[in-house]
């Protein structure tokens, strides 16, 4: 029997000449993998459906014998253009996903997490701000988590101490007109960077674009 789901694509890859695995970020069904049969054929019902970050809701056959399941059907929401017009965008997402990929369980419903990467990559695609927007999703995915710091303690000075407490406490429309400083989001960066690999393990920021 079909199953349904909305979901993110987090990653695909060859699997054939013809055919794509594709791993998704789903509510219901969590981090989910799949196997697009066919998909790279020229005339697949997949083709222009099928990228990194694009929304979707798809139908999966399970498999009794893998971790990778049939992808049935694909049906597209939104492709967010914007995001494949800039690198550092993407730079920050692959940091999100690796950060999900760390402290998440396969296949077991996220959807507190869903919602995060979902309003994360919706930011990115709309305004930009990619390192601010990407401390959001941090410190809030933490607090889903129940690992987030206690930012009273927490080795920082006052202003960036009171960044980080306010993403933690606020929506995301409201922080849309928080104006943290460079230096704030760096040093807020840095603390987050070894705190999360303390307590989940080493997640690399890529290098920054030239230019």
């Amino acid at each position: 029997m079909d199953e349904r789901a909305t979901g993110l694509v987090l990653r695909l890859f060859p699997l054939t000449e013809t055919s794509l695995v594709v791993h998704w970020l789903s509510p219901e069904a969590g981090r989910i993998g799949t196997v697009a049969k066919g998909a790279r054929r020229p005339r697949s019902a997949f083709r222009g459906k099928l990228d990194l970050f694009h929304l979707a809701e798809f139908s999966f056959r399970r498999s009794r014998r893998s971790d990778l399941h049939t992808l049935c059907e694909v049906v597209l929401k939104e492709p967010f253009p914007n995001l494949r017009t800039d690198v550092n965008l993407l730079d920050c997402l692959a940091r999100a996903t690796r950060l999900l990929a760390r402290c998440t369980e396969e296949q077991t419903p996220l959807r507190a997490e869903f919602s995060l990467l979902l309003e994360l990559v919706t930011r990115l695609n709309t305004g930009g701000a990619g390192e601010f927007w990407l401390g959001v999703f941090e410190v809030k995915l933490l607090a889903a988590q129940g690992q987030e710091p206690d930012w009273a303690k927490a080795k920082l000075d006052d202003g960036t101490r009171a960044v980080a407490a306010t993403m933690a406490t606020t929506d995301w429309d409201s922080l849309a007109k928080l104006r943290p400083s460079e230096e704030q989001l760096r040093r807020l960066a840095v603390y987050l960077d070894q705190f999360i690999g303390l307590h989940i393990g080493p997640v690399k920021r890529l290098a920054k674009q030239a230019g």
